[in-house]
């Protein structure tokens, strides 16, 4: 993997895309108050979708946008050799 698709740069993509989601504005017009959850695309729960509901296009997807996911290890082995297996063989499997 390059340095573009690193667990640095997916950790910073958690981080971004948490900032993003606490994000509070208010309307000028009637001043009420707009959060990610009033406007993302809940296609399961359109009618009171909560952020778990707001479909995320993104890399960490993969790791159900969650950090502890993305750090997590297990043992594999192919009958021959062990190793661990991480984020990038996680990444793999799923694409």
């Amino acid at each position: 993997f390059s340095g573009v698709l690193s667990a640095e740069v997916l950790r910073a993509l958690l981080e971004l895309q948490e900032e993003v989601a606490a994000i509070k504005v208010r309307a000028p017009a009637s001043g009420k108050e707009v959060t990610l959850r009033d406007v993302c695309y809940a296609p399961l729960n359109p009618r009171e979708p909560t952020l778990d509901d707001c479909c995320v296009n993104s890399v960490t997807q993969y790791f159900q946008n969650n950090g502890t996911r993305l750090a997590m290890t297990a043992p594999q082995s192919d009958g021959k050799k062990t190793g661990t297996a991480d984020w990038r063989d996680h990444l793999i499997y799923c694409v």
